[in-house]
């Protein structure tokens, strides 16, 4: 009997060790908010029907980026998208702004097949802009850390378009 006490005794000890390790482990992280990593001052839209919604409401261009937490390509292009003032600055003030960590419905989102990043931009009349693109033949909207200058500029076409466009 003293010896199936101590082991469950030993049991309960591990349980509640492993399951405060959890904890200590889960309160180091930082609170996982819809930026993602992205820009905490952005306002971020959850869901690409709401992107929608608040471009046209707006008159303000969506721009959807489609990443994984787990692709270092991604986690690459956040880094410099995050720490980049006139990105932020832009995307706070001029754009709906939607990360998105899936896929949507919308195929007018992956012209070129489904990859990330992606970076698309939706004009406020909901026109998926195809004709915003990045330097790559073979995936012609991802952007690489080194990019973040053409992003820059197709950031200002984006809204160029807009002006000319309405």
């Amino acid at each position: 009997m003293m010896l199936h006490s101590a082991s469950a005794l030993c049991l309960l000890l591990v349980t509640v060790s492993s399951n405060l390790a959890i904890a200590i482990r889960k309160e180091k992280r930082p609170p996982q908010t819809l930026s993602r990593g992205w820009g905490d001052d952005i306002t971020w839209v959850q869901t690409y029907e709401e992107g929608l919604f608040y471009a046209q409401k707006s008159k303000k261009p969506l721009m959807v980026i489609h990443h994984l937490e787990d692709c270092q390509y991604s986690q690459g292009l956040k880094r410099v998208f995050a720490q980049n003032e006139e990105i932020q600055e832009m995307a706070q003030n001029k754009f709906i702004m939607l990360n998105l960590m899936h896929e949507t419905t919308d195929k007018n989102l992956s012209p070129d097949g489904q990859y990330v990043p992606r970076i698309m931009f939706v004009d406020p009349s909901l026109t998926v802009r195809a004709d915003i693109t990045g330097r790559y033949s073979n995936r012609l909207y991802t952007y690489e850390p080194q990019d973040l200058p053409l992003l820059i500029e197709n950031m200002k076409k984006a809204l160029r378009l807009i002006q000319i466009e309405l």
